[in-house]
């Protein structure tokens, strides 16, 4: 039996709760768990003031209501699975390296900001900045898989080292800002400006989108590596259609202002 957490009281500001992990609660039975410390505003507070608490410890943690001023879950999470049936607030699975994270509702922003492993899926909306460097840090995502089902914000995957951020629906400008390598993928419209900085790495735009004059066309084909990560994602639930998964794409190499090393693939309907 998994243990599972109900919100009976809403915070009124934002409350830091890094410890809803199950690499921080491992061995912890109700009663401890609910003593576990949070910082609520600048005060100390304890995870039962916020959320009830039943069930028995293993690998699985189940969070129930509207999360969407908690911050950190899943923070630093190593293994296991977290499900947040309802909203998550910001930093959610910060620096995660392993174990799975699966939203039903919406996110903040900074989902999996320097994760280098493991996945989250967002069946909703995202905020800014997945997958993305905290600010005044040059590194973002450096491993794992992050998928948002509906739209995201701007500056996805900034300062991405590795992994895979795919977006089902739109995003915001400067998607793969100062990339350094990995993979995104849009499905929807796509922002002004993406690869804005890029080293290296694959930004994929399943739809028109204006490119920096710092871009030059390369060629048009069929890229075998995108065939299998668009398998992978229509196998996770993400909506890949056949043309897409056969189809043609445009390759732009760079950004010529930094090192001209990374490619924007568009596709060709």
């Amino acid at each position: 039996m998994s243990l599972a957490f109900t919100l009976h009281t809403a915070p009124a500001v934002p409350l830091e709760a890094d410890v809803l992990s199950p690499t921080r609660l491992a061995g912890l039975g109700a009663t401890d768990v609910a003593r576990m410390p949070v910082v609520y505003g600048n005060q100390r507070a304890e995870l039962g003031d916020f959320f009830t608490i039943s069930g028995a410890p293993d690998d699985t943690i189940h969070l129930t209501g509207d999360l969407s001023r908690i911050k950190f879950i899943g923070a630093a999470m190593a293994g296991g699975r977290l499900f947040v049936h309802g909203t998550a607030g910001m930093h959610l699975g910060a620096t995660m390296s392993g174990g799975v994270i699966e939203v039903e509702g919406d996110a903040g922003d900074w989902v999996g900001p320097e994760m280098t492993g493991g996945r989250i899926i967002v069946r909703g909306n995202a905020g800014h900045l997945v997958g993305s460097a905290v600010r005044g840090s040059t590194s973002g995502m450096q491993g794992g898989e992050i998928l948002v089902f509906g739209h995201a914000g701007n500056e996805i995957g900034s300062g991405m080292r590795r992994g895979l951020v795919a977006i089902g629906g739109d995003c915001g400008d400067f998607a793969g800002v100062n990339m350094l390598a990995g993979t995104i993928v849009v499905f929807g419209q796509a922002g002004w400006r993406p690869g804005a900085g890029l080293k290296r790495g694959t930004i994929v735009a399943m739809k028109p989108v204006e490119l920096l004059p710092t871009f030059t066309f390369a060629c048009t084909y069929h890229p075998v590596f995108l065939r299998l990560y668009l398998r992978r994602l229509r196998l996770l639930g993400l909506p890949v259609t056949e043309a897409q998964l056969t189809g043609l794409y445009q390759r732009w190499s760079g950004d010529a202002i930094e090192l001209n090393r990374g490619e924007i693939l568009l596709h060709q309907a």
